[in-house]
């Protein structure tokens, strides 16, 4: 009955897409009271936080990518070159950035996706608690969810 009625398409269309986050943002919004006291205040936007270890020869040695909003910070990626993990390295970043966000952009917790294969006992050992567990996502493997209270 519903494709009799729409045209459905399945293209990328930019335009759109703005459009509909746009009008989200609008409805979620007059929807939730904690959205609203934020609109129009610093901690309405996404704000990119980065951070990034050069090597002594200036080579990439590690980063992390996130973001803060609405007084998170959100670990996008973190990486770390084969030759210097197990020094310490991801802990100082992710660390960094930790500190930055709860001193600087007054962040009370932090929240981070991660796979199996890769790092959820290492965020576990800083102080991560698993909060969603994703199995078969994508199949064969399992996406964690951690959060932690900064501070």
């Amino acid at each position: 009955m519903v494709s009799r009625m729409f045209r459905i398409e399945t293209e990328v269309d930019k335009e759109r897409s703005q459009f509909l986050r746009s009008r989200l943002r609008d409805a979620n919004t007059a929807a939730s009271p904690v959205l609203r006291s934020l609109r129009g205040t610093p901690g309405e936007r996404e704000v990119p936080l980065q951070i990034w270890a050069l090597d002594p020869s200036d080579d990439l040695a590690g980063g992390l990518v996130g973001h803060t909003w609405a007084t998170w910070l959100h670990v996008t990626y973190l990486w770390v070159a084969e030759p210097h993990r197990g020094c310490g390295l991801g802990s100082h970043l992710l660390s960094r950035a930790e500190h930055l966000a709860h001193e600087s952009r007054g962040c009370v917790s932090s929240r981070l996706e991660t796979w199996d294969f890769q790092a959820p006992d290492f965020y576990k050992r800083q102080g991560y608690e698993v909060v969603c567990v994703i199995p078969d996502y994508p199949p064969g493997v399992t996406e964690y969810t951690l959060t932690k209270r900064l501070g």
